[in-house]
């Protein structure tokens, strides 16, 4: 049986072009604990730099596709990622205020 190899680097070099590439990532993904004022304040943070980004489309669609359950993706936050994709699971890092 043969498979279809395709490279993965194909898949992954929207990356390159991300506004956070390089930043650090605590402003993307909540420190344990964190919750209301301080995570929104966080995560509308991480958003603005999502607004300017030009592959937020690749990003949103690529969390979503892998049902990513943490942080800031393509400017949607878990709890939103959660929402569009109908999975009905609740993980830590969702809005918890």
């Amino acid at each position: 049986m043969r498979t279809k190899l395709v490279p993965l680097l194909n898949d992954w070099e929207w990356q390159e072009r991300a506004a956070c590439r390089g930043m650090n990532s605590a402003v993307f993904f909540p420190p344990q604990g964190e919750r209301g004022h301080r995570r929104r304040r966080r995560e509308e943070q991480a958003r603005r730099i999502c607004d300017r980004c030009e592959v937020i489309e690749e990003c949103a669609a690529m969390a979503l596709h892998n049902r990513e359950p943490y942080g800031v993706w393509g400017g949607m936050t878990a709890g939103e990622r959660q929402d569009i994709s109908g999975s009905g699971r609740r993980d830590v890092d969702q809005d918890a205020s």
